[in-house]
């Protein structure tokens, strides 16, 4: 058996206080609500997003399409589960009847009365080094703030280099480091509730 080891960071930011950009996406792209019948198109976007990453490594379930239908399914079924912190990013269509096309998302999960969990923040490769992946994110704390968070959390894989160098650019710090051990039987029902739980999380920007 393969055992691969992943250092991981949880890092916080204190949202009641921050005074926070207004989200901005480039022209041809639009927001598109939590809705329930967009669960599966928040599990293929997450799927297009992790399977060839980092992240679908650390996380086999991200690289597999019925693990993430099964995660998007236990995160929209959690009692934290806050819609107004859950969007998808979509690009216009090439001709005006054309429907856009989802290519980017996040989901957001209250794990106490004051807290807010960022739960998978996922851009489609050919849509990346647009500033969508911190659209995302900004987007995700006004749902927290409007819900009362005081602050926000999120985790992130070390060596994912460009997402730590984002989210430390938005202010948020480090609060705790610790390894994440992966094997070739990961890919479970644990692993999945472990993430829905808010011990885990996922960034790919």
């Amino acid at each position: 058996m393969t055992v691969a080891t992943y250092r991981r960071y949880q890092m916080e930011l204190e949202v009641r206080r921050k005074a926070l950009a207004e989200p901005e996406l480039p022209p041809g792209y639009q927001w598109q609500c939590w809705l329930p019948g967009r669960c599966l198109v928040h599990a293929r976007v997450k799927y297009e997003s992790f399977v060839n990453d980092l992240d679908g490594r650390v996380f086999p379930c991200l690289g597999d399409r019925a693990g993430c239908r099964r995660l998007m399914f236990d995160i929209s079924q959690h009692s934290g589960f806050l819609p107004g912190a859950t969007w998808l990013v979509a690009v216009a269509g090439h001709a005006s009847q054309d429907a856009a096309i989802p290519c980017g998302g996040v989901q957001g999960i209250l794990v106490s009365r004051h807290c807010g969990n960022i739960q998978n923040v996922g851009v489609i490769p050919e849509h990346r080094r647009r500033g969508l992946g911190r659209a995302l994110v900004l987007k995700a704390m006004q749902g927290f703030r409007a819900a009362g968070a005081r602050r926000v959390s999120l985790e992130v894989t070390a060596e994912n280099e460009q997402a730590v160098a984002l989210y430390l650019d938005m202010g948020f710090q480090v609060v705790k480091t610790w390894q994440r051990f992966v094997d070739d039987a990961s890919a479970d029902e644990a692993e999945v509730e472990a993430i829905v739980s808010g011990s885990l999380s996922s960034e790919r920007t």
